[in-house]
């Protein structure tokens, strides 16, 4: 039964949205029936099962939305009388409060229904093989200096590291090298301050640890490896900065039989046993005698060629047996103890091996030379 009450507004009397009883529905003959909205919303939300984003949020709008069929009803309590508003009012609330629980849940639905879509396309396929990785390697210095790092430790030698800023007392005084001796003027120097210096070599690290050794115990056997510093002009074979390894064993009846022996057996082991050694006089300020040693060519065997300039022999290091005042500063009975030291650089070392013209190729960073190496 329909009965028109007022200003277009009608009474159903058949119409129940809720518990028990009869309940009126006022409308107004223009809307939509809310009954028929509340139904037909819930059936096109159930049918939202897949990724309806986008649907979903246009329902929303066409029904909740300030210009939706629920809110135009709402609108329309203005023109209900104060008796008939309350009544009106609290269905249409009733059924909106229904619509929003229920757009709120199908949000759910569609959202874990579009999360499982996008997994599911960014899925990962472990049996896929990995990606290669490009690894680097060590540097040709570097490997080079482990080489020869591991022939001494096979010799029963210690590798000690020490400071690369050093004291001009044991850099150059320790090495019999004083104030005013004219060998000094043999390197330049970077000075720091008159008394901190960048080290030219690595003697300090020998005369700090012959300050320490107990000789009670032992012979001292170590190579100091590390980058020196000198004011050279950069060119093909020079560098303000290199690496060297010097080497000292410090003991009773050392005699340069030993030192030559222990060349020998560097030599070999690094270029080659078919390789011979000579030891031609020198000069260092911190050995007496001194030498210089040669290694017979390991590309023409002797004969002669570019590499040797035609001698047959390439110069390697320089060695000599430890002078007695170098001794005697670290508290040493040079009488009963002696020694022999050498020094060799990596640079020269690699570029004899590997035929390499140019000492800057070590320290510009081109990958087209260390990926040689």
């Amino acid at each position: 039964m329909v009965d028109q009450i007022e200003n277009g507004w009608y009474r159903v009397s058949t119409l129940r949205l809720r518990g028990s009883g009869t309940l009126f529905f006022v409308f107004k003959a223009t809307y939509f029936d809310l009954e028929e909205l509340k139904i037909s919303t819930q059936e096109k939300l159930k049918e939202m099962t897949g990724n309806h984003t986008k649907e979903l949020q246009d329902l929303r709008v066409q029904v909740l939305g300030k210009k939706g069929s629920l809110t135009e009803l709402l609108k329309g309590l203005k023109d209900l009388s104060n008796d008939l508003r309350p009544v009106v009012g609290k269905q249409v609330n009733e059924v909106r409060d229904i619509l929003t629980k229920a757009f709120e849940e199908q949000a759910k639905v569609v959202e874990a229904v579009k999360i499982q879509a996008q997994l599911e396309s960014e899925s990962v396929d472990v049996t896929l093989p990995g990606r290669q990785m490009t690894l680097g390697h060590r540097h040709v210095l570097t490997q080079t200096s482990e080489e020869i790092e591991d022939i001494f430790l096979g010799m029963g030698f210690q590798v000690v590291d020490g400071f690369e800023v050093e004291k001009d007392y044991y850099n150059f005084e320790r090495m019999n090298l004083p104030k005013d001796h004219p060998a000094r003027d043999m390197q330049d120097t970077f000075y720091i301050t008159e008394e901190i210096l960048l080290r030219t070599h690595t003697s300090p690290v020998q005369a700090r640890t012959m300050d320490q050794h107990d000789f009670s115990k032992g012979p001292l056997k170590m190579i100091s490896p590390g980058r020196v510093f000198r004011r050279d002009t950069d060119d093909a074979t020079h560098s303000h900065q290199f690496h060297q390894i010097e080497g000292l064993v410090v003991g009773e009846n050392i005699s340069m039989g030993d030192l030559k022996g222990t060349l020998q057996l560097i030599s070999q082991k690094m270029f080659g046993a078919e390789r011979k050694i000579r030891l031609r006089p020198s000069y260092f300020p911190f050995t007496e005698p001194s030498v210089e040693v040669d290694v017979s060519c390991f590309k023409c065997g002797g004969k002669g060629c570019n590499v040797c300039k035609q001698t047959g022999w390439i110069e390697i290091l320089g060695a000599g047996m430890v002078h007695p005042s170098v001794l005697e500063m670290s508290g040493i009975d040079s009488e009963k103890y002696s020694g022999f030291a050498f020094g060799l650089g990596q640079e020269r070392i690699a570029m004899l091996r590997y035929g390499i013209n140019d000492i800057r190729g070590f320290y510009q960073g081109d990958v087209r030379f260390t990926d040689q190496f």
